[in-house]
């Protein structure tokens, strides 16, 4: 298997990771940092808004059974693209929508995702989402990861990352794996 990489930031990490675990055809989702200009950052910095980076996911995938434009779909319908920095209470540039590109391809694909939702939400909000080159991507500390399978009775789980969770299940029945073992 060669395996792809796709890295996006749509707000708080510990949601797109969960949502991202129950694709078929993903391999590992790592939570980190990544568009910024500290190195090495730690969460207490990124939390302060003040070091460029968003949260993000990174994502290893196998493209002989998902597609980036899958992964596309269910990015946009798993967030609000359409808010500039932040997604619900979760505000600052940290929470940012954000796709990271690892090659041509992929900065092709994504901006041509992003011009055909515009397209076809004509009365409502533009995408922010913006389109970047990934430059580097830093690991979250281990306690991030895997943080929803570890912490589901926790309140912003309970409250925030269960119910993105729930509606990917909805959404992209389809594109996911045996979702059982995912019960929040």
């Amino acid at each position: 298997m060669t395996s792809k990489v796709a890295v996006f930031g749509g707000g708080c990490f510990w949601c797109t990771e969960a949502v991202f675990l129950m694709m078929r055809g993903v391999t590992s989702v790592a939570p980190g940092y990544a568009g910024g200009h500290v190195k090495n950052p730690t969460y207490r910095q990124v939390c302060t808004g003040t070091t460029g980076h968003a949260e993000v996911i990174r994502i290893e995938y196998d493209p002989a059974i998902v597609k980036y434009r899958d992964m596309l779909t269910v990015f946009f319908g798993s967030h609000d693209a359409t808010q500039v920095d932040g997604q619900g209470a979760d505000i600052g540039p940290q929470y940012r929508s954000i796709i990271f590109t690892t090659d041509d391809e992929q900065r092709r694909e994504a901006e041509a995702y992003i011009k055909e939702l515009n397209a076809s939400a004509k009365d409502g909000d533009p995408i922010a989402t913006t389109v970047e080159p990934l430059k580097e991507f830093y690991p979250a500390e281990d306690y991030h990861h895997d943080y929803f399978a570890n912490n589901p009775m926790q309140g912003y789980c309970r409250a925030v990352v269960a119910p993105k969770v729930q509606k990917a299940r909805k959404s992209f029945a389809a594109l996911l794996k045996d979702t059982a073992k995912f019960a929040s």
